[in-house]
């Protein structure tokens, strides 16, 4: 973590969290540490399962993990665009059904999708609150919403639908 500190130091506008499953989130009190000031946007859903180490699975693996500092956590609305830097915003775009707690983040040129889409991956739906039929649903609207968008997702390379 130390060693992002220089590049992010005075441009870190929010933490754009994709949902709050342990392993996406085990480095937020480390960062939130360092930047105290930092908010967290995630859904309502994000924000009772960063409280609670058995929705985020944490109490199942490694350390169990609970966010120190709720009160940085701001919840957003289903699309609501948030401003980060002058002409950079983010359309926060909920795509439930691997967690409730997911968000798609929707750049100019790129999306957001931690594990609601991951490319030529089969979404992973065998978890407490996951939906098979809802993921699938959500697959769907986010390959819409990438097409001409470079594609992040929570567990694979940079991928374009366009190449």
């Amino acid at each position: 973590m130390q060693s992002i500190v220089p590049v992010i130091s005075g441009r870190l506008a929010g933490v754009l969290l994709t949902h709050a499953h342990f392993d996406h989130i085990y480095g937020l009190n480390g960062l939130l540490n360092l930047f105290p000031d930092v908010p967290v946007l995630t859904n309502q859903s994000g924000k009772e399962t960063l409280a609670d180490d058995k929705l985020n699975l944490s109490r199942y693996h490694e350390t169990p993990f609970v966010l120190e500092r709720m009160q940085n956590v701001c919840v957003v609305d289903d699309n609501q665009l948030i401003d980060l830097f002058g002409d950079i915003s983010a359309q926060a775009v909920y795509t439930p059904g691997h967690s409730p707690c997911c968000v798609t983040w929707v750049l100019h040129d790129a999306i957001f999708t931690g594990d609601s889409y991951i490319p030529g991956v089969k979404t992973v739906t065998n978890l407490p609150h996951a939906d098979k039929a809802l993921a699938q649903e959500m697959e769907e609207q986010i390959r819409q919403l990438a097409v001409g968008r470079h594609i992040y997702s929570g567990h694979s390379p940079l991928f374009n639908d366009n190449d």
